[in-house]
């Protein structure tokens, strides 16, 4: 059961498990450029799914990973919510994350679906954290219960290093 505002939420779509393979679906930047998840085949990448960025939760969630993991040429953190692409470049900005890769979902849920992540009663993407290797095989998830609680940080980076 997931719950979000201490609600139940429906998510569509199947939830990945360790082992499954990246699903590569299109996401808007912050530009409006259509960004495929393919894209960074090759990379480590840290998949934060966050329901909001302008959220006290969402924005420490997205600082954190890209704090963590700034410089390594061999990894990209990648954030995903539903917010416009607009407001996601303005709040990187305001972040001092110019560099971050966030993507929006807004236009057409394609990645909450695929992920099991779209909260159908708000239209928003539940919280979760995916750390997928060079080859695209997921290696590690979290998929958080209670959507306004924050993610295991080191769990996902111990994931992401023990892929070194």
């Amino acid at each position: 059961m997931t719950t979000f505002l201490n609600q139940e939420v429906t998510l569509s779509g199947p939830q990945l498990q360790v082992g499954d393979s990246l699903k590569d679906v299109s996401l808007l930047g912050t530009d409006l450029s259509l960004v495929s998840l393919s894209d960074f085949s090759g990379k480590k990448k840290v998949v934060s799914v966050v329901p909001s960025l302008d959220t006290g939760i969402c924005s420490t969630q997205t600082r954190h990973f890209n704090q963590a993991i700034a410089g390594r040429e061999d990894a990209v953190v990648i954030t995903i919510s539903e917010d416009l692409p607009f407001a996601q470049g303005r709040w990187c900005g305001a972040a001092g994350l110019e560099q971050a890769v966030v993507l929006s979902d807004y236009r057409d849920h394609s990645f909450g679906k695929a992920y099991g992540l779209l909260m159908e009663e708000w239209q928003l993407l539940a919280r979760a954290v995916l750390v997928f290797d060079a080859n695209d095989r997921l290696v590690y998830t979290e998929y958080l219960e209670n959507v306004n609680s924050e993610p295991d940080y080191d769990a996902a980076l111990e994931a992401l290093n023990q892929l070194d």
